[in-house]
């Protein structure tokens, strides 16, 4: 194939999202719309995309570099005056880099890179655009057509009423040859326009470049735009299916697949199982023989084989190894780092932990910056006092420890190997290995004692 360069319309201001937001900053399965859009170009084979900005350019091409660095580049249309006129604006990128510029649009999430690379190769020797039969064609623009291929596009607003009953209609992706898009572009900006917008419309070039092969959708939800809250939903609701049957093909088990999230950069091995309301986001992986139970929200998580996480925990940037069991309801935050076969339980708060292989955390416990050897056992209501208002300090307890339920460890603290806390102490002293350390008042027993007598009223 020809080399092939991509440039994005990305410069309207999105009025009916109704936020402060970009609407192309807004997420779908949890990557930014303009992000599946440079992604799809990419891996349909652009070896560049240049993305033309109008609003909030700052933020977007912010995000932009740091999600693509050097595979993007920016043009900008200070003013709005059509698609036609956004592209000449971005001349200056597309001129002498790539023989075939593809011409998308910034808003439309879910157009695949399959479809688009089909399309390129159709389109190879010849301008070319998608297009799409629709019964109900709405306010999209027309597809005018002889023997040899698409004549013109007439805007829903500049048609007659004959051609308005076409249903086959503009699907917004061209692809032309670099130097004809150079050239018909400049004439194009040579006159007013006349249409009923006013505006330097994309769609004549079809017309001044001659019949262009017109190339059909295979499904037509993937030309779909996002404009609003309504259209925003109904393109995560296209994603979020397409993104689990894939894995559903891949040997994972969806227990209930319209109730289950997956973001688009989480990875998944065959044989896990998700269970209903399961969120999975960020860039999570799982492995496999893995068993994610209803309601777990997890981002950012590393989980090993054979997991079990049981309902409703919330993970979040931590690393869980095999064969572990987590749950119900923990929450483990950023750092949490939970080693083979450690079981953390109901109501447990993990944050910049490690627990070694076979440490027990089961019950109502805070867990803070520290280090938990192997097999330790952390009783009931155990809290690592890791802050003192100041600074975060660091809690070590060897292999074996076993504390004692309602115990308070202050940091910095060191426990050594198979050292006891009798419950309910507060420890702030290091304690030596093989000893047993109790800090709590002395029971005081008082014999036939009853309640005074309460005074009549």
């Amino acid at each position: 194939m020809s080399s092939i360069q991509s440039v994005i319309l990305a410069a309207g201001k999105g009025t009916r999202m109704k936020s402060k937001k970009s609407k192309i900053l807004h997420e779908v399965a949890g990557r930014p719309i303009i992000d599946w859009v440079v992604r799809c170009a990419l891996d349909a084979g652009s070896s560049r995309v240049v993305t033309i900005l109008g609003h909030q350019s700052d933020f977007i091409e912010a995000h932009l570099k740091s999600q693509f660095g050097d595979l993007v580049s920016f043009a900008y249309q200070r003013e709005q005056l059509g698609t036609g006129h956004a592209v000449y604006c971005a001349l200056s990128e597309l001129v002498g880099y790539a023989e075939r510029t593809v011409i998308l649009s910034g808003d439309v999430p879910n157009l695949s890179p399959e479809t688009l690379s089909a399309f390129l190769l159709a389109s190879e020797d010849q301008a070319g655009l998608m297009t799409s039969v629709l019964e109900d064609a709405k306010h999209y623009g027309r597809i005018v057509r002889n023997e040899k291929g698409v004549q013109s596009i007439v805007e829903f607003k500049d048609a007659s009423a004959e051609e308005r009953k076409i249903k086959e209609i503009n699907a917004g992706f061209y692809a032309f040859d670099t130097a004809d898009l150079n050239t018909t572009l400049k004439q194009l900006l040579k006159e007013e326009p006349t249409n009923a917008q006013g505006e330097y419309y994309l769609t004549d070039l079809v017309a001044m470049i001659g019949p262009c092969l017109g190339w059909q959708l295979p499904d037509a939800r993937e030309m779909e735009g996002v404009n609003n809250r309504l259209d925003l939903a109904e393109a995560e609701s296209f994603a979020r299916k397409r993104i689990n049957t894939y894995w559903m093909l891949e040997g994972v088990t969806f227990i209930d697949p319209e109730t289950t999230y997956i973001g688009a950069e989480v990875k998944l091995a065959p044989d896990v199982t998700l269970a209903p309301h399961v969120i999975l986001k960020g860039k999570t992986t799982i492995a496999a023989d893995t068993f994610i139970d209803a309601g777990a929200v997890i981002e950012d998580t590393s989980i090993g084989e054979g997991v079990h996480v049981l309902p409703h925990c919330h993970l979040e940037d931590s690393k869980i190894d095999n064969h572990a069991k987590i749950g119900p309801f923990v929450h483990l935050r950023p750092g949490a780092d939970i080693g083979p076969e450690c079981k953390v339980g109901n109501f447990v708060e993990i944050k910049k932990v490690r627990l070694d292989r076979g440490a027990k955390a089961n019950h109502h416990s805070y867990l803070g910056d520290g280090h938990v050897g192997e097999k330790c056992n952390i009783g009931a209501g155990t809290i690592f006092c890791n802050y003192d208002g100041k600074n975060k300090n660091f809690i070590t307890l060897g292999k074996g420890v076993f504390i004692g339920s309602n115990s308070a460890l202050v940091a910095p603290l060191t426990i050594g190997d198979n050292a006891y806390v009798g419950a309910g102490s507060t420890i702030t002293k290091d304690i030596p290995k093989d000893s047993l350390a109790v800090a709590r008042g002395r029971q005081k027993n008082i014999e036939n004692w009853s309640p005074p007598a309460k005074p009549k009223k």
